[in-house]
């Protein structure tokens, strides 16, 4: 489309979206620069070029600082004007497809809590943005605390398939033969006890995604089962003669190694192709050292809020400590390290003496350090003070840091709870809501 003027070039701005605009410096009312502008606050996607005059070679100059894509002095050739719009097309094509995978992003809380800027991160979360709109079967793979079920659900999100519920299953969590009824369901009568129709969780997949979590575990009987699956599309639950077809979107995750489980016969070949045609790889926490102050200050952020302790922040050394620490457990473990530092920390400021010791049990929410240098006494002691400072914080956060209802709460006097919290460095006003 062209346009006589740039208020008219404005005016057809709104009804019609374009991907590239050409235009001259000197017009009729609005020059080629505040034109620019105005395009780019419309939507910073499009593509400008400038055409210009001689004397006019400064302001393209300008323009290029302004956002121009490029200027071509008069006159000019045609093959490389449309060679320019050509590659502008591309730009803005894939400007506006970067745009609306943020957008989706943002709106599914930043890729499920998929947090760094890492290289090894920045290209998992790259081909989770090319493939998630897809219906191609997807491996996850990485070690135990990495974020492959956030990956998973990020797949999932971002595909025209997130309107539906995305079913996962826990494959190690179930016996061989509850497994294969609760993937592919059972008719009344198919065992003994089977006094109904059960409905498969690949069926209640239907039109959406289903995750199956460490795949590795599977038995081999089921595992023939799942090929058929992916390979033909339908189900056959137990006791019924008829298949039925699917429309589901399959999503595997693994921490084991598959192909010394298939030397060993414990894994089937042609299953692991089958479930291997795009692989994404979640990189261990020793991998992206770099993002470990991101994650760190997100859960810092997450967890303070939770318990009523907004003010609080990372010492430099402590960043520096957690960067230089080894975390078997990745993520996860990182994660449970800084709720415990913020539950247990005295002060605003958290340092390194409150990151909790590497032999912390993952499964317990309470932090039991080594203390096999310690005497008996001693070592009661420390455990004593981390119980007491633990149910105290929990108490004063329930009652909005009211000392009074904490006391009653704790079955204490107001005097002897006041005189914990200072033995223990807690203050009430720590663990009050902030005020809207």
């Amino acid at each position: 489309m062209t346009a006589p003027s740039g208020r008219k070039a404005l005016s057809i701005l709104k009804d019609w979206h374009p991907d590239v605009v050409l235009t001259d410096i000197k017009m009729p009312d609005i020059d080629g620069l505040t034109l620019l502008k105005e395009v780019k606050e419309f939507d910073p996607t499009i593509s400008v070029i400038i055409m210009t005059g001689y004397a006019t070679i400064e302001f393209a100059v300008r323009a290029l600082k302004d956002g121009a894509y490029d200027f071509f002095e008069k006159p000019f050739e045609i093959k490389k004007i449309t060679h320019a719009v050509s590659h502008c097309l591309e730009r803005t094509r894939l400007l506006r497809e970067n745009q609306r995978l943020h957008q989706k992003l943002k709106n599914h809380g930043e890729f499920h809590g998929l947090i760094g800027k890492s290289e090894k991160l920045a290209q998992a979360l790259d081909l989770i943005s090319r493939v998630a709109d897809t219906d191609v079967t997807v491996l996850i793979r990485g070690e135990s605390g990495t974020g492959k079920e956030l990956a998973a659900q990020a797949l999932h999100a971002m595909s025209s398939r997130a309107p539906h519920r995305m079913i996962t299953v826990n494959c190690p969590a179930l016996p061989e033969q509850i497994l294969e009824s609760e993937l592919f369901g059972y008719m009344k009568g198919a065992f003994t006890g089977a006094t109904r129709n059960k409905q498969g969780l690949f069926l209640a997949a239907n039109g959406s995604t289903i995750l199956l979590d460490e795949i590795a575990d599977i038995p081999i009987s089921v595992q023939t089962k799942l090929l058929r699956v992916l390979q033909e599309k339908e189900i056959r639950p137990l006791g019924q003669n008829q298949s039925i077809k699917i429309d589901v979107r399959v999503i595997a995750s693994t921490n084991q190694d598959l192909e010394t489980k298939i030397e060993k016969g414990l894994f089937r070949e042609d299953l692991f192709y089958r479930l291997n045609v795009v692989t994404i790889e979640m990189p261990a926490l020793r991998e992206i050292p770099e993002d470990i102050p991101l994650i760190a200050q997100h859960f810092l952020n997450l967890y303070a809020a939770e318990y009523g302790r907004e003010r609080m922040s990372f010492a430099k050394e402590t960043l520096s400590h957690l960067i230089n620490r080894q975390w078997k457990g990745n993520v996860r473990e990182l994660q449970n390290v800084i709720k415990r530092s913020v539950l247990l920390t005295t002060g605003s400021t958290i340092f390194p003496r409150d990151i909790p010791s590497k032999h912390t049990d993952d499964n317990n929410c309470r932090l039991i350090p080594s203390m096999s240098h310690l005497s008996y006494k001693e070592a009661k002691q420390e455990i004593l003070s981390i119980f007491s400072k633990t149910y105290i914080s929990e108490a004063l956060k329930a009652c909005n840091g009211n000392v009074t209802a904490a006391a009653t709460r704790c079955g204490l006097e107001r005097q002897a709870l006041q005189r914990l919290m200072r033995r223990y460095g807690l203050r009430s006003v720590d663990f009050r809501y902030p005020k809207e």
